[in-house]
């Protein structure tokens, strides 16, 4: 197995995980070179998870890179005994399952500390892991809607809108992550693991940011804004005579630059738009007129003037057109890898570089139990064993 980076690959990862959170977080881990080892249901046991979409599907692949797989039935008493075995040697379990489904298969931190008091073992919930709704099933949609998200997203008026993408999946995975390194680096003082817990909602009302502060700080209720910012003015998204783009002119410089560069010095003679609190008040009127000028223009020119002008602004794309953006392939974030079983494909590469032990997209999403006879040899089982347990539908 090529290693993806050098900056983790001490570290081995027992990856208990399905659907997004959970494969979101381990990824972190495979792409900087972890010893990653997915364990899923044998074949005869495996009932397919609709969820987290086919196997050669573009989500599923992009999930799961960089790692190793074998197959594990841990309703079986030998299969948690061989889980355990591997947990001696491994320093980090993620999973997340129903906090409850861990401890009725006997596979919970404090048995698995047991085995080995270094492991650092990762959960994610939808909501924690005790508490009134710990036993509900957890799901992005739904974490977005009670941590507050949805009622801030959309247009004003327009009711409760998604985010379109599963962020409190996406979120409460970064952070699981996080806290495993956070874990590892403390158990080079102290020598022992501990327990690393995320759930959605957590994940959620933490992105709320500034605007959970409004409320607690200031006992405001933040309502939608649609594509106006809620405190920076103007700030939002104007059309252009070929599409539309998003402005920031927030502060009273950049908003005279903006002004100076659409060739609207009239606007910074207005009364109503001296002042960050007037321009607040007018919000409606100072967006109606600065459309009026972008709209006599293309987007092009628009983003190249006032960027020349030290006023931030952008084009909006779609997905295919941020790709195709000179920046972005500059940046090389599109990462692409030859073989597998669609020959040559393009992840979506890590967001952070690395001077000395960068991260790389090496291997192709496992095949299921690719490498089962592989792993277990490693921990010493000889061909007759592993013969025998996958007989009796253990791997």
């Amino acid at each position: 197995m090529p290693q993806a980076s050098t900056a983790l690959s001490r570290f081995t990862v027992l990856d208990l995980t399905r659907v997004r959170s959970g494969p979101t977080c381990v990824r972190q881990l495979a792409d900087w070179g972890a010893n990653v080892i997915k364990i899923e249901l044998p074949p005869a046991l495996d009932e397919g998870d609709p969820m987290g979409g086919p196997r050669h599907g573009s989500d599923f692949q992009n999930l799961h890179r960089n790692k190793r797989a074998m197959t594990l039935n841990l309703k079986s008493p030998d299969g948690v005994a061989l889980l355990k075995k591997l947990a001696e040697k491994a320093d980090v379990i993620v999973e997340n399952f129903r906090p409850d489904v861990k401890t009725r298969l006997g596979i919970d931190y404090e048995a698995m500390a047991k085995v080995n008091p270094r492991i650092v073992y990762a959960s994610i919930s939808g909501f924690g892991q005790d508490g009134p709704y710990a036993g509900r099933p957890g799901f992005d949609q739904i974490a977005q809607g009670m941590g507050g998200l949805m009622s801030i997203t959309g247009l004003p008026g327009q009711g409760p809108v998604r985010v379109g993408i599963p962020i409190a999946d996406l979120c409460a995975g970064l952070f699981a992550a996080q806290g495993i390194m956070i874990a590892l680096l403390e158990r080079e003082v102290s020598g022992k693991g501990q327990w690393v817990q995320s759930s959605l909602l957590q994940a959620q009302i933490f992105m709320l940011d500034f605007q959970a502060s409004r409320w607690l700080m200031e006992g405001q209720v933040p309502k939608q804004a649609g594509n106006n910012h809620p405190t920076s003015i103007p700030t939002g998204v104007f059309q252009t005579s070929d599409g539309y783009m998003n402005i920031a002119a927030s502060g009273n410089k950049i908003w005279e630059r903006c002004a100076r560069a659409m060739g609207r010095d009239d606007l910074l003679a207005d009364e109503r738009y001296k002042t960050a609190a007037g321009r607040s008040q007018h919000r409606d009127e100072l967006n109606a007129e600065l459309e009026r000028t972008t709209r006599s223009n293309t987007t092009a020119h628009w983003v190249d003037a006032l960027n020349g002008a030290g006023v931030p602004c952008g084009p909006i794309y779609k997905v295919d057109e941020m790709f195709a953006d000179p920046q972005v392939q500059h940046l090389g974030i599109a990462q692409k890898l030859n073989g597998g079983n669609r020959g040559e494909v393009a992840y979506v590469g890590q967001p952070i570089t690395l001077s000395r032990t960068p991260s790389g997209i090496v291997a192709h999403p496992p095949e299921l139990g690719q490498h089962t006879d592989e792993i277990l040899a490693e921990i010493g089982l000889d061909r007759a064993t592993i013969d025998d347990l996958r007989a009796r539908q253990v791997i």
